[in-house]
Parts: C-alpha cells; structure tokens; sequence
C-alpha cells in the first residue's frame, strides 16, 4: 500500500475500529434506539449504514470488486447485537485491507466512476469515505451518549420512537 494511501486508510480504519467498539456491547434494543429528533438514525443504522458506505467506495469503487450494496435497506431497524455488528466490521477489514494493498501506484489519480457522484478520482474517494465514517461516528457518540442519558432517566430506552 503506497504511503498516502495507508494515511488514509489509518484515519479511516480508526473512525470504523472505534464505531464498531462503541456498538459491541449493546444489545438489540439500545442498537435500534432513536434519539427524539425527527429522522435520527439509530445506531444500528449507523453502524450497518457507515460499514457499507466503506466497503462500496473503498473495494467497489476504488478497488473495483464487485460489491453488492442496497443503500435504502441499511437505513431500516435490523435486528442484531452489536456483538454480530463487530463481527461483521471485523471481517470486512481485513477484505477491505486486501483490496486497498493491491492498488497500483496510479489508482488515487485516476478516474472512477462512483454510484452517485459521477467521476471521482481515487483520492477523492477515500477523502468521501474519511470524512462520511469520521462524520457517522460522531453522530454514533452522540446517540449513545443520548441513549444513555434516557437509560438514566427512566425514558425508555428498549424500544425505538
């Protein structure tokens, strides 16, 4: 992996490491908690949400595996754990890892068709998965510390509003 493209993948592994830490021990019922604000997501759907953005930009796009990704249904209440949530971003590292260490030299200055974005170059892709998994892990300390505080008041906290 070329240098600037492992600083990359350092800050951005970081972002996800720390959101799959932070979903680890919550079960179902905190995962699917939503704070009161009209279209807040869970932390279930930030986690699934983030992961998935990582994998079809970083393998997909970038990378040029074929990945299978329906957008729409990562913002839909799941039901897992967030032990099976940190499965799934430990797997997926690794793949993720693979992908990225076989990059030629050319892959950030060249030109990649994206999804939703048009052409992108390599270094704009990984600046649109730094910035979405660092902006998405923000927003998961923030509903767990919200979740929290409703755990502390008595506001349930075990189903979603």
């Amino acid at each position: 992996m070329n240098a600037e493209l492992a600083v990359f993948w350092r800050y951005i592994a970081s972002s996800l490491d720390r959101l799959a830490d932070l979903v680890a021990a919550l079960d179902e019922a905190e995962l699917g908690w939503r704070p009161p604000a009209r279209g807040a997501n869970s932390l279930s759907v930030l986690a699934v949400h983030t992961f998935g953005n990582a994998e079809e930009n970083l393998a997909g796009v970038l990378g040029g595996v074929d990945v299978s990704r329906d957008r729409e249904a990562e913002f839909q209440t799941s039901s897992c754990d967030g032990a099976e949530l940190a499965r799934h971003w430990t797997s997926l590292r690794p793949r993720i890892e693979s992908v990225l260490a076989g990059l030629d030299g050319d892959a950030l200055e060249r030109v990649h068709p994206h999804p939703r974005r048009g052409m992108i170059t390599g270094r704009e892709v990984l600046i649109v998965v730094a910035r979405h998994a660092a902006e998405h892990l923000g927003q998961a300390e923030l509903t767990r510390d919200l979740l929290r505080g409703a755990q502390r008041s008595g506001t349930s906290a075990s189903a979603p509003t």
